[in-house]
């Protein structure tokens, strides 16, 4: 096995560094369990959001008894190269070599219960990229989805279309890579993932060269553990046909989507990141407990067709 971690002692969360078989490290933070163990969790965050914008979802799970891994993606936070342009980073990576190696530290490490990953946006999709994914018992995502424009939200589109489909390839070109933090949209991202995005198409396997697009499909068929997904009526990316195209991947696992609303918790909005913050602590956090302990659906009344 080539991922190895070294984990310096801290009071809240271990610095960790996971190490991917072509050599690339992520940095990488471990959060032990604070009761019986009841699991493992990696989180994997959505496209261009820092790890530690989980950090307190990651604390929350472990104060319930789950050992938890937050990393940043190749290129991202605490796993950026110390020059971005030119680091030759691409999306699949972040599901081919990152997440694949962060699934092999966690079952190495795993003593009792199941390894479940809990995935953001772009981050339900990876896990179906990863050769280790068999490994998983149990998935949580939210809002997941591969960005394809077709699906964002119709009042949305255009904008969305205008600023992340014309303007960021735009922008990447100029510069060798996406400027996102300068902008204040999300963070800086590698030319190969911004450009996937870009010009990503109805079918997610058509980003890979024709050879390569059975072995995608078969790696993401493969996947057998129990889907949960989550989305919200006001997430203007992560919409019902984004997550039904999406599961459409997962064909060999058992796959629930429900679709809730911000009034279901009492609020106007939550979209496509609220869910992550920790207001939810008291509500959505500890539904999201029965799934990840128990594998049964929290919200059985608001379950949509797949």
């Amino acid at each position: 096995m080539n991922e190895r971690a070294h984990f310096p002692s801290v009071e809240d969360g271990e610095a960790c560094e996971i190490v991917c078989t072509d050599g690339v490290r992520l940095g990488a933070r471990l959060w032990p369990a604070r009761a019986d163990s009841a699991g493992s969790v990696i989180i994997n965050p959505a496209t261009g959001v820092l790890a530690r914008y989980y950090h307190r979802y990651a604390r929350f799970l472990a104060g319930q008894g789950f050992e938890v891994l937050t990393y940043d993606y190749r290129g991202i936070g605490a796993s950026r190269p110390q020059k971005l342009k030119g680091c030759g980073y691409r999306w699949r990576d972040w599901g081919e070599r990152d997440m694949d190696a962060a699934i092999r530290l966690m079952h190495a490490r795993r003593r009792t219960g199941p390894l479940m990953v809990v995935g953001h946006s772009i981050g339900g999709f990876v896990p179906g990229l990863a050769r280790s994914a068999p490994l998983i018992d149990r998935m949580l995502t939210v809002g997941a989805q591969y960005a394809w424009c077709g699906d964002y939200a119709p009042e949305r589109r255009l904008a969305l279309f205008l600023k992340w489909h014309i303007a960021m390839p735009a922008l990447t070109a100029a510069c060798g890579y996406f400027p996102g933090r300068r902008l204040g949209w999300l963070e800086d991202l590698p030319a190969g993932v911004a450009t996937e995005w870009s010009f990503r198409r109805p079918r997610f396997e058509l980003s890979h060269p024709r050879s390569e697009r059975p072995d995608v499909l078969a790696r993401m068929a493969a996947v057998t553990a129990p889907i949960l997904a989550v989305t919200m009526a006001d997430d203007e990316f992560g919409t019902v046909p984004a997550i039904r195209r999406a599961l459409g991947y997962y064909a060999g696992a058992a796959r629930t989507a429900v679709r809730l609303a911000p009034a279901d918790y009492g609020r106007e909005a939550i979209g496509h990141f609220g869910l992550f913050h920790d207001s939810h602590a008291s509500g959505l956090w500890l539904d999201t407990l029965l799934w990840l302990r128990e594998g049964r659906n929290p919200w059985p009344g608001r379950v949509i067709a797949v």
